[in-house]
């Protein structure tokens, strides 16, 4: 199904978006929807698996993991 914008203002702002990004108007429009999807619907499931991981790791290294130091780092080239 085709889509007609009226409004000459995004016919504007979709003809300016394609020239700075040098793809075709149709796949300017594609990549602004694609972005603005993703915003308003929230993080990917791949974005929650990694959340869920760094979490886990974090936990598993439990509250005393160290610290990361200049006299850590020196450490290690003695």
């Amino acid at each position: 199904m085709a889509l007609y914008v009226k409004d000459p203002e995004i016919d504007r702002m979709a003809e300016r978006l394609s020239r700075l990004s040098r793809v075709s108007k149709t796949e300017a429009v594609r990549r602004a929807l694609r972005r603005e999807l993703e915003h308003v619907e929230g993080p990917s499931e791949f974005v929650e698996r990694v959340l869920a991981f760094t979490t886990d790791l974090s936990t598993r290294a439990g509250p005393d993991r160290g610290v990361v130091d200049k006299a850590w780092i020196d450490s290690l080239y003695e």
